[in-house]
């Protein structure tokens, strides 16, 4: 293979390593580009010799000044830049650059579940959700009973799910950033893959009372000494006098659950359009490739979404803060990009109270794959949300079903990011760089790569690969509209991801910036 190097935008200075074993010292590129050192693959060649102070460009935008003078063909790597201001949240441009509309995209459909309350299901999963971690050991093991004893006679349910968590109770749970967690919780207990109300499973002494985490429901205890008598919620709640012991605890929860699985056999999927879909976008293990191959051809599927109809998400915060000045003029109002800035300044406040910088956010993993810092992550990991107009933004644990493209915020770990979109979502996108095993029970994950190396190491864990784009076998639209017709399919039952496959489903986290007991 040729020397093959990657430059975003005209104005880069800088380009990055597209060879899978990197470069030696002394390659020369066609147009005369000499390497002074080896620059391993995805990582930056300066394009030019930089003197200590100047601009570093990627993307198009500055991500960095030298620290140094800088050779022509030297590695540009973390240590040889600083970290440039945030844009000024009080300084951007509101919807000053709307995009217009693209032509709409009709007549395609996916097989879905259509539930009572008007969403739509890509699974049938019976779910039981916990208010509080001490009675998650016991709904797993019922869970374990209830997939053992009763699943295999309801063979029209795909699963059984456990909704547990690490919250609950040792909380301030009057404090204003309780509303987070709480809300999640709820929205996830109503998920659209449950198609039913859902089995809430609580101890009884929990500051999170069902309750609460359910407002306005018509909350039933169960017990063994109890009917069923409608289709509201009902609670088991362990600490009840009428439940004597381990036993009779099991029994109630597997009794009510019998019933569920009853309602849930019944479904059957229907033709739905594509706008019922909900799909939460997120990357993780990202790369310099990111930016590049995987998240502009999901960027082009988005685009292919919202103009079909769907509602579309992308989020973390972080990795959205030092590309937001790209985001403001492209709201779709002044009020839109306004309520994007206080999502931005939310954050900014949280993490200043907690002694963090911009600079906590790469791992290793991230500069290891060759991104320098967050400024350039972020400009690699909003290339996800396409070119459509940014409809809506909701803030920490609000519920998306606005139609368009959305800014959903959530921090940008992996586990919480997609447990807050888990609210909302009944599809998830996820781009990698460097390889995660990443999957969710509630949702199937589709996994795309950045490069075709991870593909093809990890065939059984990638659903897509995006790297043909950096080599030239494919390009932005062909795998933008791979990706459209893979989410139907996945949608529709037809096809089947790789976690869903080997059963790789992460716990749930849901954000919680309040105050712990």
């Amino acid at each position: 293979m040729d020397p093959l190097r990657i430059q975003v935008h005209p104005s880069d200075n800088v380009a990055i390593v597209v060879n899978p074993e990197g470069l030696p010292t002394g390659t020369t590129f066609a147009d005369g580009l000499r390497l002074v050192e080896h620059i391993p693959q995805s990582h930056k060649v300066a394009l030019k010799r930089f003197a200590a102070g100047e601009p570093i460009v990627r993307y198009g935008q500055i991500i960095g000044q030298a620290n140094r003078e800088i050779p022509q063909g030297s590695w540009i790597r973390e240590d040889t830049l600083e970290l440039p201001m945030a844009p000024a949240l009080d300084q951007l441009a509101l919807a000053t650059a709307v995009p217009h509309h693209h032509p709409s995209l009709e007549g395609y459909t996916f097989d879905g579940y259509r539930n009572a309350d008007g969403s739509v299901g890509t699974k049938n999963i019976l779910g039981i959700t916990t208010t509080v971690q001490c009675v998650a050991p016991t709904v797993d093991y019922a869970v374990r009973r209830i997939k053992a004893e009763l699943l295999p006679r309801f063979t029209n349910v795909d699963d059984v799910v456990s909704i547990t968590h690490t919250y609950g109770c040792g909380v301030a749970i009057d404090a204003p950033g309780a509303t987070i967690p709480i809300r999640t919780l709820g929205h996830i207990s109503h998920h659209a893959n449950f198609g039913a109300s859902p089995l809430v499973v609580s101890l009884g002494c929990e500051k999170l009372q069902p309750a609460r985490m359910l407002p306005g429901e018509n909350l039933q205890r169960l017990t063994n000494k109890l009917p069923i008598l409608n289709d509201d919620p009902y609670v088991v709640r362990l600490q009840d006098e009428d439940l004597r012991g381990f036993g009779e605890i099991i029994s109630a929860i597997m009794r009510y659950a019998e019933k569920r699985l009853v309602e849930l056999n019944r479904r059957q999927r229907t033709s739905c359009p594509a706008s019922e879909l909900n799909v939460g976008l997120q990357c993780g293990g990202s790369d310099a490739f990111s930016g590049v191959t995987c998240n502009p051809a999901v960027g082009y599927a988005s685009d292919l979404l919202v103009r079909a109809g769907a509602s579309v998400m992308f989020s973390e915060v972080t990795e959205v803060r030092d590309a937001v000045h790209l985001l403001t003029p492209r709201c779709s109002s002044e009020n839109v990009a306004r309520d994007l800035i206080r999502e931005m300044r939310w954050y900014d406040e949280y993490l200043a109270r907690g002694g963090a910088d911009r600079s906590a956010n790469p791992t290793p993993g991230n500069k290891r794959g060759g991104l320098s810092n967050v400024v350039e992550k972020a400009l690699g990991s909003v290339a996800k949300a396409g070119t459509s107009a940014i409809a809506h933004v909701a803030s920490h644990g609000d519920k998306v079903t606005a139609k368009g493209l959305t800014f959903a915020a959530t921090p940008a770990s992996d586990f919480i990011c997609g447990t807050q979109q888990l609210a909302s979502m009944n599809m998830h996108v996820f781009t990698t760089g460097e390889g995660t095993p990443y999957g969710l029970a509630l949702v199937p994950v589709i996994k795309v790569s950045s490069r075709t190396a991870l593909a093809e190491r990890w065939r059984d864990l990638i659903d897509l690969d995006a790297g043909r784009i950096a080599t030239g076998h494919a390009t932005i639209e062909s795998v933008g509209w791979e990706l459209f017709h893979l989410l139907l399919d996945v949608a529709s039952g037809r096809k089947k991801t790789w976690a869903d496959h080997w059963g790789l489903h992460n716990a749930l986290a849901p954000f919680n910036p309040g105050p712990v007991t």
